[in-house]
């Protein structure tokens, strides 16, 4: 049975692709560029086979080539702008198009051509404003308050999602993802907020030093913990409930993160701003969102998060010496 993976070139892709070609199931990948040639390699090392289609999710005739090309029943959504404000200002239009528009034309395609299996991925980045004020971030009982572009299209995207999945009778589940951070995870041209603890990771590769705004505590996902969720969703079938969240379900914080970056890197140092200083370390607020809760992932799917911090960081650590390139 193969499975298509809108937007898998992005790290999130890479780890999905990786995740169910491990499994032994075919992957085809759909998107504007083609994944590294490192990634590439992986993929071939693995038990199902990779298939990849280039080009946009507003491609129609791709889209609907592609699916009968390769006989798809599962699809995964995952093709995304990640917007900051720059862009919001300068390709408002183009956001919308892709993230929301895109992500229906391929939903209502997959639909019309017998994919039995749809998981919608969509994001953290819904509950905006609900971030700053709730303590935990419950799925349905958490209201939507979408700050950015990026949220407002994730949000859009998954309320028609779930509507085409009960329009065209298809077994449809959405699964809101956290802020992931690991393997591949690079400018892509369509991806302008690079995670905090990446930007510091590049910084202490030169043993620079970082200035943060503050210490950040966050519920970080590692990027193979991710993939492994998505994946509990798409092979859980007939699901009790249309939304999840796909999160680690725990937090720590910069100053940890940056106390194993130092660990690593000797000449590495960090601090947060004082009064007067610029931080060269972007958090893209101005809080710390509350954390997503995954009980209901956990109960549902049986899903498991594998990397705690350390285990994070040894994995990212022995991923980066294998790949110097990236």
């Amino acid at each position: 049975m193969a499975t298509l993976i809108t937007g898998c070139s992005g790290f999130v892709g890479i780890a999905l692709a990786e995740e169910i070609l491990g499994s032994g199931e075919d992957v085809v990948g759909l998107d504007i560029v083609s994944p590294p040639q490192g990634a590439l390699a992986g993929f071939a090392k693995k038990k199902g086979k990779f298939h990849f289609a280039q080009g946009s999710v507003r491609d129609s005739e791709l889209v609907t080539g592609t699916l009968k090309q390769h006989g798809v029943r599962q699809l995964v959504t995952l093709a995304a702008i990640t917007a900051d404000a720059n862009r919001e200002k300068q390709a408002p239009a183009t956001i919308l198009d892709v993230n929301t528009g895109g992500t229906v034309a391929v939903i209502a395609a997959a639909a019309q051509h017998g994919v039995e299996r749809i998981v919608h991925v969509s994001s953290g980045a819904v509950y905006g404003a609900s971030g700053e004020t709730a303590k935990i971030l419950i799925e349905d009982e958490t209201p939507q308050k979408p700050e950015g572009l990026y949220g407002i299209s994730k949000q859009a995207a998954e309320a028609a999602a779930l509507r085409l999945g009960k329009l065209y009778g298809v077994d449809l589940v959405a699964g809101r993802l956290g802020t992931c951070y690991g393997p591949w995870e690079r400018e892509t041209g369509v991806r302008d907020t690079l995670s905090a603890l990446l930007q510091l990771l590049r910084i202490a590769q030169k043993g620079g030093k970082a200035i943060l705004p503050r210490n950040s505590t966050r519920d970080w996902l590692y990027v193979r913990d991710g993939a492994a969720g998505l994946h509990a969703l798409l092979k859980s079938r007939r699901l009790p409930r249309s939304i999840y969240n796909v999160a680690a379900g725990f937090e720590f914080s910069t100053d940890q993160w940056c106390a194993l970056l130092q660990k690593h890197f000797p000449e590495f140092q960090w601090h947060n701003a004082g009064p007067g200083e610029v931080p060269n370390v972007n958090l893209y607020n101005t809080y710390d969102r509350a954390s997503m809760d995954i009980t209901r992932l956990r109960s549902d799917t049986g899903f498991v998060p594998k990397y705690d911090l350390q285990a994070a960081f040894t994995d990212f650590e022995s991923w980066l010496a294998a790949q110097p390139s990236a």
